[in-house]
């Protein structure tokens, strides 16, 4: 298994839209395993391929609390479509992307998804809560959205000159 790059912001290549995968063999295993270990190795909850320069459908997911401690299984997740949303709720998110910037975003409080695993059987969920953000924003990913995006105008302003400032002049 390999770490790689995540790419970060203003980096063009996040704004790709990701192509379904076709093809459940050695090369999908293979970058499922990297993303994995880029996952732990940079701390976070999730990870679209698109992140690690890979314009293809697939996410992973594993969901741990604020201590570290794990509170689900790794979920390999291949060509995921959101079949049903209901509610919302506002959760403070971050991105591995998008370092050091956290802000609360609204997103559906549950969705229903289908996708395929690593080896092509298809997988049905439905997710709240945690598990629902992490999906939705992942997911994003896939289509080439960032979750600062999401934002209001105002707070987009206020990321623009936070986050984007320091990166102008060298800094990030």
């Amino acid at each position: 298994m390999l770490v790689r790059e995540i790419i970060t912001y203003p980096d063009k290549r996040l704004k790709q839209h990701s192509k379904d995968v076709e093809s459940f063999d050695e090369n999908l295993h293979k970058l499922l395993d990297d993303m994995y270990e880029t996952m732990l190795h940079s701390g976070g909850i999730g990870l679209a391929a698109i992140q690690v320069g890979v314009p293809l459908n697939v996410l992973i997911l594993e969901l741990c609390d604020e201590d570290g401690n794990k509170i689900s299984e790794l979920m390999e997740v291949i060509n995921p479509k959101i079949i049903s949303k209901h509610g919302e709720t506002k959760h403070k998110e971050g991105c591995l992307s998008v370092p050091d910037f956290y802000e609360d975003v609204v997103r559906f409080e549950k969705v229903s998804i289908v996708y395929s695993d690593r080896h092509g059987n298809s997988v049905s969920i439905e997710a709240d809560g945690l598990m629902s953000i992490a999906f939705q924003h992942e997911i994003d990913h896939l289509n080439g959205k960032l979750f600062f995006e999401r934002l209001s105008i105002l707070k987009r302003k206020k990321f623009e000159k936070e986050y984007m400032a320091p990166v102008k002049i060298g800094k990030k």
